[in-house]
């Protein structure tokens, strides 16, 4: 588990472009094969969403009509507009004539009408437009982007109605081995692992949140690999046993219980809680400044608590270079001396009262 993938996806389509275009379309059909990516669409997305209009320009040929209208979709909400409403029922006419049908790209629709239905405080139509658009989408683009997005949508749905228990029933049909992406999964398994602890099933708790670790550095998403490793750390610092077996063999040997069944007990041992600690404090950003540094103050709090206060020694004697009173009240807290917890609690006062 130390190692992260080179990204792939959208992001590389534009920056080729970048380095290698301007190029006609065809040769943007010949990237696009070599990078073995399913959609125009999400490449067109991608392209707005990071700029680069010309790029945009050359692939629209590439895009059906359908496609076009929920690019225009797309664009309409970057660049700020509420009034969604309109601009989806348009798109769903054009997905549903039967000229230019698109199933998929109506699972899509109906999802962001789901969406948007929720923001507008209709719970029980976003509820049927997300079930409708995650079972479309699952029998005609399963483990797709798309899908894939229904799915942590329809989470979050239940999630924001209070309803854990569904929303951990979705996540459970995200499985790790059915061809979702790697963030998606991490995602998932992060939410998961939360709920779990929340109903104190401890080794399913640290199961998940250790899975949404692995499945982060696989997707090169590292802050979430952070966030996911800083979670499974804080639940399994207390359940720490020399004679455990290694957490990815739990995993992987982890099975369902029958209501008879005794739910297993978490151990784990020191070398995976050495292992995801040193994996996060090297991919911590540098330097201690910034407004916002919530990765910095996980992984202090846990340096703490484990008694590897060596790493941040530089960190607390520098009260001066951090910038978020969140980190510096965590660096009060974790101070060895008064005269580190006088000084910690000066810049306290300092960034507080700017």
């Amino acid at each position: 588990m130390t190692n992260i993938e080179a990204p792939t996806g959208p992001g590389v389509f534009v920056s080729r472009w970048r380095t290698e275009g301007p190029v006609d379309a065809e040769v943007l059909n010949q990237w696009k094969t070599e990078l073995d990516w399913p959609s125009w669409l999400s490449l067109a997305e991608a392209a707005l969403l990071m700029d680069a209009p010309e790029l945009l320009e050359t692939m629209t040929v590439h895009l059906s009509e359908g496609e076009r209208a929920v690019l225009g979709l797309v664009r309409r909400r970057w660049l700020g507009d509420t009034h969604l409403s309109e601009a989806i029922e348009a798109a769903l006419a054009v997905v549903r004539d039967p000229e230019t049908r698109d199933l998929a790209l109506e699972g899509r629709l109906r999802m962001e009408r789901g969406l948007v239905r929720f923001e507008a405080g209709d719970s029980e139509g976003a509820e049927e437009d997300l079930t409708w658009a995650e079972t479309r989408l699952k029998s005609v683009a399963k483990a797709s982007r798309d899908h894939d997005l229904s799915l942590l949508n329809k989470a979050a749905y239940h999630m924001a109605q209070g309803e854990a228990l569904m929303a951990l029933q979705v996540y459970g049909d995200i499985s790790r081995k059915a061809g979702h992406a790697h963030e998606t999964i991490a995602i998932s398994r992060l939410g998961a692992s939360r709920i779990r602890h929340a109903l104190g099933h401890h080794f399913d708790a640290g199961r998940h949140a250790w899975n949404a670790h692995k499945h982060a550095m696989l997707a090169s998403q590292v802050q979430m690999a952070i966030e996911a490793g800083s979670l499974f750390l804080d639940l399994a610092i207390d359940f720490q046993a020399e004679e455990a077996q290694p957490m990815h063999v739990q995993v992987e040997e982890a099975r369902p219980l029958n209501l008879e069944d005794e739910p297993p007990v978490f151990a784990v041992h020191p070398s995976d809680i050495q292992g995801v600690f040193d994996w996060c404090i090297g991919h911590l950003e540098p330097g201690w400044g910034g407004p916002e540094r919530p990765a910095l103050r996980a992984m202090l709090t846990l340096a703490h608590r484990l008694g590897k206060m060596e790493h941040f020694d530089e960190l607390m004697r520098q009260p001066e270079a951090v910038d978020d009173p969140m980190l510096a009240a965590v660096a009060q807290a974790c101070s060895a001396s008064s005269e580190d917890t006088d000084a910690w609690g000066q810049r306290l006062t300092e960034l507080t009262m700017i």
